[in-house]
């Protein structure tokens, strides 16, 4: 909703007497650092690639985790949501290069791959148990792979010319971070303090900024510092001081105790963890609106929107996000099911279920908002047919998802079977 709100005041704030206002303060020059260590760029751009960076160290957590403990932990279990997300990625791509090739705007070729997973969750959320427990897990795991395509794309294909004195000091800074990972080392801020400077680094080499947040996010220890034993003693002493502070003749304080109980919580999560619960609601109530905000902003000009309905950039968008999406990864789920790669009930509600998943998989917004601002130089009208093929796609999507997924009768998440199951059994009955 937080998205929504940001997007609609955005659309409003551009196509009002304001619009002088938010154009300036966007194009706002703030500069930070000194000499050949300084950086001058617009407040668009510290959006762009720096609160967004944080977006992406959070992304980068979520991949590790997932990679580590979660759904893509191992092959089988991999397998289903990493080629759905493939798929959902590839054909829109064919999409748009069915709509552009030969022509200027091919540096786009990339806006209708991505998926807004806030987006996604969030309706997947409001639906409830309309949506099973299994989808839930199977669209977030798409989200999160799809998420590690972009990250990948922009990587290889965004980047702009390379500096090596700096590329090299990110390197160092890189390893410097492996190093602290592999000596144990479980404090956050060394992590955030050296990660900050590859950050740095990063945005000077000509790489994009927002790759030095995904590598902090993969080298954070996604383990517990101590053992599970040292864990239950330390927090046992920590009840012993809170026993002896209720004593006025003992030295210990009750603050002294909870600052004891503090550091047995602290040590019975993983920093990967902790970071991850840190960063959650600055990310998804703050930064993620803040860029909907910065980057939403359509100006509905007549001649622009005459334009852009006729621009085969808008459609090759917009077609993609839509068209491309649900046949992606409806198909490819529906490929790997038929060859007995998935353990998915080969039925009518399953596939019911699949398609609503497909469909809201096909709201790229804020992604596709950031590839769309690689792509295409800011300001400029072919921007503009970008934005508007993003919000025709993502809005058909979501609402014909929605609309879909919701007419599914309300059976409680814990009756619904994602699997088949014997005849007779304990489950059936």
């Amino acid at each position: 909703m937080m998205l929504l709100y940001a997007t609609i005041l955005a659309l409003i704030v551009a196509n009002s007497p304001l619009y002088e206002w938010y154009h300036h303060l966007l194009e706002l020059h703030i500069s930070i650092g000194v000499g050949d260590l300084m950086i001058d760029e617009s407040v668009h751009h510290w959006i762009n690639d720096g609160l967004m960076a944080i977006f992406f160290l959070l992304v980068g957590l979520e991949i590790k985790r997932e990679l580590k403990y979660g759904e893509l932990s191992t092959f089988q279990s991999a397998l289903l949501p990493a080629v759905a997300a493939v798929g959902g990625a590839a054909l829109p791509a064919l999409i748009f290069w069915g709509f552009n090739a030969g022509t200027g705007y091919m540096d786009g070729w990339a806006i209708p791959m991505a998926t807004d997973i806030a987006f996604v969750i969030g309706i997947v959320a409001l639906l409830g148990s309309r949506v099973p427990v299994w989808a839930k897990v199977f669209v977030t795991a798409i989200a999160v792979v799809d998420d590690l395509i972009a990250v990948l794309v922009i990587a290889f294909f965004y980047t702009e010319s390379i500096s090596m004195v700096a590329l090299g000091v990110a390197g160092i800074s890189f390893l410097f971070l492996m190093l602290l990972n592999y000596r144990g080392v479980h404090k956050i801020s060394p992590y955030m303090i050296i990660g900050f400077i590859m950050w740095w680094a990063v945005l000077k080499s000509g790489v994009h900024a927002t790759i030095a947040g995904v590598m902090l996010g993969f080298v954070m220890p996604a383990s517990r510092g101590w053992s599970l034993e040292r864990l239950k003693e330390y927090a046992q002493e920590g009840f012993d001081l809170f026993k002896q502070a209720e004593d006025d003749d003992m030295p210990v304080t009750k603050e002294q105790a909870l600052h004891h109980m503090e550091e047995t919580v602290e040590h019975a999560e993983s920093p990967l963890h902790r970071l991850e619960h840190k960063l959650h609601f600055s990310v998804y109530f703050l930064i993620m609106p803040i860029f909907a905000f910065a980057n939403a902003g359509v100006v509905f000009d007549p001649e622009v929107m005459g334009h852009a309905f006729v621009s085969t950039l808008t459609w090759g968008i917009a077609i993609g996000l839509f068209v491309g999406k649900q046949i992606g990864i409806l198909g490819f789920t529906w490929i790997l099911t038929k060859l007995g790669f998935t353990d998915l009930a080969d039925n009518k509600e399953t596939w019911k279920v699949v398609y609503g998943v497909a469909l809201l998989a096909g709201i790229g917004f804020t992604m596709s908002l950031f590839i769309a601002n690689l792509s295409f130089e800011a300001g400029s009208e072919v921007l503009e047919f970008g934005k508007v093929g993003i919000l025709v796609g993502s809005l058909a999507s979501g609402l014909l998802g929605y609309y879909f997924l919701s007419r599914r009768p309300d059976y409680g998440a814990d009756t619904q079977q994602p699997y088949d199951v014997p005849e007779g059994s304990e489950a059936t009955s």
